[in-house]
């Protein structure tokens, strides 16, 4: 009977403590939560602090604070927390062992925030995937496609691989080439295109705008602008001017090839 009875009270105790676990747990998942978005609102309102540490710092407590909640449970159930750190001693290797990319992925987001390759809001090729950084937490960085697709990027990857930043500096050099016909005026369209290149707004004076002859094709005699533009206009002016002296040879003559398919027919 008296076995009976300590069997049942053992069984209330751990599901009260089991309660009690589950019980922290939430609350500790939900201050986690808030403590790294207060992190970052504090470091968005901050003129001072760059974005991407505030978003590293802010997975940092988020992290730490789960990580402290987990040993407070262990304790609830009986696992003393020096108990804890030799089984965690003894489970290093082996751990070590099943982890290996993760713990290089953890590794490579501190590389990445102490040198900063690429920053929060900036256009970025990485590991061969292009889109705008949204998110560098101390596992992955988080890209968007032009098309607004979400790319997850493991920083193992982002960190051993080349890494190209097309907002890095604050200018960049729009090349644009276009073709046109041999029996055309070179200097006429050379003309053309530099009026144009002078006269809009994107194109920034120094340095100044370039226009040469760089190709022979088999069809068409190639004019290469390149024209130096801030690098948020990059994409505007290369749809705009590409429009615009379209049009423009169109009005003064300039005729722009394209290739031509010849069937020769063979009579018996």
């Amino acid at each position: 009977m008296n076995s009976l009875f300590e069997f049942a009270q053992g069984h209330a105790d751990l599901v009260t403590s089991a309660g009690k676990a589950l019980l922290v747990l939430v609350v500790g998942w939900t201050v986690a939560g808030l403590v790294a978005r207060m992190i970052r609102r504090k470091v968005l309102a901050s003129e001072t602090i760059d974005d991407t540490i505030g978003s590293f710092v802010a997975s940092i407590a988020r992290w730490v604070i789960l990580l402290i909640v987990a040993i407070a449970i262990l304790g609830m159930f009986g696992i003393e927390a020096t108990s804890l750190v030799a089984i965690m001693g003894a489970a290093t290797l082996a751990i070590g062992m099943a982890l290996q990319g993760t713990l290089s992925d953890l590794a490579a987001g501190f590389m990445l925030i102490i040198f900063r390759p690429y920053k929060l809001g900036q256009y970025v090729d990485v590991a061969g995937t292009a889109g705008t950084v949204k998110d560098i937490n101390l596992f992955v960085t988080e890209l968007a496609t032009p098309d607004n697709v979400q790319i997850i990027v493991p920083n193992g990857q982002a960190w051993g691989a080349v890494i190209t930043n097309f907002s890095h500096h604050e200018t960049r050099r729009c090349d644009l080439t276009f073709g046109i016909d041999y029996g055309d005026d070179i200097e006429k369209a050379k003309d053309i295109i530099m009026k144009l290149a002078l006269a809009d707004e994107l194109v920034l004076s120094d340095p100044e705008p370039w226009v040469r002859v760089t190709n022979l094709g088999d069809s068409a005699v190639d004019l290469t602008a390149r024209l130096w533009c801030s690098a948020e206009n990059y994409w505007e002016l290369k749809f705009s001017m590409t429009q615009k002296v379209k049009e423009a040879f169109d009005q003064d003559g300039i005729s722009i090839p394209y290739p031509h398919t010849v069937e020769i027919k063979r009579t018996a």
